[in-house]
């Protein structure tokens, strides 16, 4: 047993979630669920104080399911973190490069290791989770097959690396958002850059979105996302999900935020927190392969 905080993911031990809590919250203990709502509820019963989840991949995209969770999950977002994904190809101990055959990991990190895979000319299989992948080849040892994930499935499940850092982009970086059900937690001091989280559900009336979005640019509020999803397969009713610059208690976003309530029958702040210095940071330059 241990005293430490406990933070919750969802996939197996060594995926890239459990390496974004090591690397960000080091006095936590990283604890695995099944399930995206498995790692909500661990967090609103108490077991884990805080939710380490990803929502979006600068190459995938938004992560399927979870802005439709986020605001029925009964958590606030107090925080983002961005994390370089780097893929290793890994396999049992003994096997060489050129025996392997087969490589396991889920769709995206395939598709994400386009390019090397190609070059080795072999087969691919799809895997529920990339830590899943090197757990699944360390229960089953084969020398003709490996895995791609995380280093940290390696060191987790007794695997040899055999490539580093295959990813097809230097870019590739996932933002995760910390989730808490302290819905009081401090929110950033005025002047510090932050970001306020929000959803909401235009009326349905001629243009209502367009007169919504008004006060953002009448006010000089940066909207850095919009995103819609469908809500209980209605047609006539799309939720949109939003993030900004500011706090909700600035004016500019005040004059806004009430300026959207206007044309909105539903509308809710998921969360404010402090935005994450990679927001800032250089892009990557493309990356050459042979």
């Amino acid at each position: 047993m241990t005293d430490r905080p406990r933070i919750a993911f969802q996939g197996e031990a060594g995926a890239n979630s459990d390496e974004a809590c090591r690397a960000y919250f080091p006095d936590h203990q990283p604890v695995a669920h099944a399930a995206f709502e498995d790692a909500f509820e661990a967090v609103r019963s108490g077991d884990c104080a805080l939710a380490m989840i990803p929502v979006e991949n600068s190459i995938a995209g938004r992560v399927a399911d979870v802005h439709h969770l986020l605001p029925s999950s009964g958590l606030a977002i107090v925080g983002e973190r961005f994390k370089p994904i780097r893929f290793q190809l890994m396999a049992n101990p003994g096997t060489r490069l050129k025996d392997v055959r087969t490589v396991a990991s889920m769709p995206i990190a395939l598709g994400q290791c386009r390019r090397t895979l190609r070059r080795l000319g072999v087969a691919t299989e799809p895997a529920g989770d990339t830590a899943g992948a090197a757990k699944a080849l360390a229960a089953r040892p084969d020398a003709s097959r490996a895995a791609i994930a995380p280093a940290l499935a390696a060191e987790l499940y007794g695997l040899t690396i055999l490539l580093t850092d295959i990813e097809d982009e230097a870019h590739n970086t996932t933002r995760f958002l910390v989730m808490s059900a302290d819905r009081d937690a401090p929110r950033p001091a005025a002047g510090a850059p932050c970001v306020t989280s929000f959803v909401f559900r235009v009326r349905n009336i001629p243009a209502a979105l367009f007169k919504a979005m008004g006060g953002f640019a009448t006010n000089g509020v940066n909207m850095t996302k919009l995103e819609s999803y469908m809500e209980n397969g209605v047609f006539t009713a799309t939720f949109f999900y939003a993030e900004v610059d500011g706090r909700p208690e600035d004016a500019p976003l005040a004059r806004a935020l009430e300026e959207l309530s206007f044309f909105s029958d539903h509308f809710e702040v998921l969360g404010v927190f402090a935005a994450d210095p990679f927001r800032g940071a250089p892009v990557s330059p493309p990356r050459t392969r042979p």
